[in-house]
């Protein structure tokens, strides 16, 4: 059975971050999320898996190649323009397998595989949606079931006291090819809004299983640094590179250098080949990436560095997220995002 990532949007509400690589790429403790999902499904036991892609696919290749570094087969489906989620899917159809999963690829989540699978196969329907639940599901499309867990409806974003339950799509499927007949070839076409409202309808059997396990759409400034935090607190349980320092929550990566009178205050994630200067204080909740460059006396706290960023002597982070090959300092910033030195936005 392979997996289909659905990697081909441009992820434009993590901007600037994401203004020129795809959202599924953005960093996830120091590492691309997409890499971060590859493995997490192929602890799964999923050998085999598609990508499908828009914009960028450069990037994701050039990063992923064919897979055989990961001891998977990675294959690519382009599609010419945005073809939307079912639309994409059904583009991937001659690399797909009898029975496959469909992950929205930007979606931030672990799931038990297994047990999902075993649902599927017992319905016998030819749609298994994973759920997730939620406080309030105000917010989003929430799923109605019967018994055995058969979805006859959707409700899109219900007032929370008239919602039918907590459950709402996990962006996870499990698909039965049978399920792309219904699916019109090389047009844009909405899974959630127009192929699953189809299937139901039809009889062909659409079901929902809750994941349970972390689960969390990074779509957002400040769900991206909460993710973070709950990767530090181990909330969210991905493995974190680097070894454990002296003092619990402190984790550094290889060729750290550490000046003198420096402190870190945990929860800390430091990448590899990076240098911090002389009485710097760095924490609570701050991660920064590979090749970085902190001077001295830098104070950052809630902060993310992606890679190669370059923090001038005496500057003052804090709740601030940094694309790759940032310079800023010396500059005392409060929430601040940014991706390029003279692209600032603030929230």
């Amino acid at each position: 059975m392979k997996a289909l990532f659905l990697a081909g949007g441009l992820g434009t509400r993590l901007r600037p971050l994401t203004e020129n690589l795809p959202k599924p790429m953005a960093l996830v403790g120091n590492r691309p999320w997409l890499e971060h999902l590859l493995l997490h499904y192929k602890e799964q036991g999923v050998s085999e898996f598609v990508i499908a892609v828009k914009y960028y696919r450069e990037m994701i290749e050039s990063h992923l190649g064919d897979g055989s570094k990961y001891g998977v087969r990675i294959d690519y489906a382009v599609e010419k323009e945005l073809l939307g989620t079912a639309g994409a899917i059904k583009n991937a159809e001659p690399l797909l397998s009898d029975r496959f999963i469909v992950v929205n690829a930007d979606i931030i989540h672990q799931v038990d595989l297994a047990s999902a699978l075993k649902f599927h196969e017992n319905h016998g329907g030819a749609v298994t949606i994973c759920l997730t639940e939620v406080e309030d599901p105000s917010h989003y499309g929430v799923v109605e079931q019967d018994g055995d867990g058969r979805i006859f409806r959707f409700v899109e974003k219900p007032k929370k006291e008239e919602a039918p339950s907590n459950r709402i799509n996990a962006g996870i499927y499990i698909m039965e090819r049978r399920a792309l007949d219904h699916v019109p070839a090389g047009q844009p076409v909405s899974i959630e809004k127009e192929t699953f409202p189809l299937l139901i309808e039809n009889g062909s059997g659409v079901y929902g299983h809750p994941i349970g396990g972390y689960w969390m759409d990074m779509g957002t400034k400040a769900r991206y640094r909460q993710l973070h935090w709950d990767l530090l607190d181990r909330r969210f349980p991905l493995p974190i590179d680097g070894q454990d320092g002296e003092e619990k929550g402190i984790w550094l990566g290889e060729n750290v250098r550490v000046g003198q009178g420096v402190l870190f205050v945990p929860p800390v994630m430091i990448g590899n080949d990076v240098t911090i200067g002389d009485r710097s204080v760095i924490g609570p909740y701050s991660v920064i990436g590979n090749g970085s460059r902190i001077g001295s006396g830098v104070r950052m706290t809630q902060s993310i560095l992606w890679d190669r960023c370059k923090i001038r002597s005496g500057a003052q982070l804090n709740e601030c997220i940094f694309g790759s090959g940032m310079q800023v300092g010396p500059h005392i910033l409060h929430e601040a995002v940014c991706n390029r030195i003279l692209e600032v936005q603030r929230q």
